[in-house]
């Protein structure tokens, strides 16, 4: 295990552990249960958008040169949806937005710029100032056919569908959703809802986690158990995920505890640590590697460093192995009021935004206060040897 510059610690253990991983195979869908997933191959436009010259507005379809007049005979009306129309000399053409403009005409003037009637229209623009291809979306502005209209490795979300639905065909190439196993270490555990003593902790990683991942729809769970502590239920329960997963996220055991069996487990089963230990807080304890090119993702096992490295590291990650190449800055929030409280770590503290979209910081007992945690919007990321007071990147739950 190489170790990593203490500069932007974070991005390049991230960026370190995603250049070995297997991106996950691609596969065919139905464009109605594409929503969600990664495109694999950039989707083409099979025509040109518009496909042909159409107006942007209602009004009048007209011929400049040939209007000598400002009241036009009203010829015919063209609808969205129907075939062109033949524009007669000295004529107009009633036109709906997004209907083919006819032949003949180069310009349209918006029906608030003239007075109806019957079977004729008077124009209240003076001649002169008449413009060739006002209010007219030409031909293949937005794109051309054979271009691209998305690139690989976009997130399919409601806006790229709306493309997806105007340039596929019944079917679309994505990635397949990268299987995630979920292990939460501990001999301390019990299920959520269970009596629990007071020597014992029902566990929160678990369903923090499931529900984290729920809202990925590019992924797929491949289940979540239990492990005790122990060095060969570790390391079997970790064997048997990966032969199972594409990835594998493990909470607890990755400290220096004398019952932290995670970084040998991952050993003994042929793995590669590309990371263990970083600069931030909370969250130091965190662990990345790889076997055969499957993602092995050790959290620390406080419910607040689950939350935080989960977010922070795992869904990089995570989209990584699926594919995806988009990836959105974090939006920086004000923090107008905060302690003066700095640390020679990278920072994540929990905030809750206001009315006004300024992050407020949420007080904290430390790493295992899921009263705090639930009752933040995120973190903030502190640069070290910095208070929070100021402009930060948030992470967002």
């Amino acid at each position: 295990m190489k170790s990593l510059p203490q500069v932007d610690a974070v991005q390049a253990a991230i960026g370190r552990l995603a250049s070995q991983l297997d991106v996950v195979a691609e596969e065919t869908v139905p464009v109605d249960a594409a929503e969600g997933r990664i495109l694999s191959q950039a989707l083409l436009a099979d025509r040109d958008s518009p496909a042909l010259d159409v107006s942007a507005m209602d009004g009048y379809a007209i011929h400049i040169a040939s209007t000598k007049s400002a009241t036009l005979r009203v010829q015919a009306t063209s609808a969205a949806g129907k075939a062109p129309l033949e524009l007669e000399t000295g004529a107009a053409i009633r036109i709906f937005t997004g209907a083919p403009v006819p032949a003949g005409a180069d310009c349209v003037v918006r029906r608030e710029d003239t007075l109806e009637g019957d079977d004729e229209v008077t124009l209240q623009l003076p001649l002169d100032q008449l413009q060739p291809g006002k209010h007219i979306r030409r031909r293949g502005e937005n794109s051309q056919g054979g271009g691209s209209v998305l690139e690989a490795g976009t997130l399919l979300n409601s806006a790229a569908m709306g493309a997806v639905a105007s340039f596929a065909s019944a079917h679309v190439s994505v990635f397949r959703r990268p299987r995630v196993a979920v292990l939460n270490t501990g001999d301390e555990l019990v299920a959520a809802g269970q009596p629990a003593q007071p020597w014992q902790i029902r566990d929160s990683n678990g369903p923090l986690l499931t529900s984290w991942l729920g809202r990925l729809p590019w992924v797929q769970l491949a289940g979540r158990r239990p492990v005790i502590d122990r060095l060969q239920d570790v390391q079997q329960a970790l064997d048997q995920a990966l032969n199972d997963a594409d990835a594998v996220i493990l909470t607890g055991g990755v400290s220096m505890g004398d019952a932290d069996y995670v970084p040998e487990a991952i050993q003994q089963i042929g793995g590669e640590i590309v990371f263990h230990r970083l600069p931030i807080r909370p969250g130091k304890p965190i662990l990345g590697a790889l076997r055969a090119g499957k993602l092995i993702l050790g959290l620390p096992g406080n419910p607040v460093s689950v939350a935080v490295t989960a977010r922070r590291f795992g869904l990089p990650l995570l989209t990584h192995l699926a594919g995806g190449t988009e990836t959105a800055p974090e939006p920086l929030v004000q923090v107008p009021e905060a302690d003066d409280k700095q640390i020679d770590l990278i920072w994540y503290r929990l905030v809750r935004l206001d009315s006004s979209g300024r992050a407020r910081l949420v007080e904290s007992r430390g790493s295992g206060d899921l009263v705090s945690l639930g009752a933040s919007h995120g973190v903030i990321e502190v640069a070290a040897g910095q208070s929070a007071r100021g402009q930060w990147p948030l992470f967002a739950w």
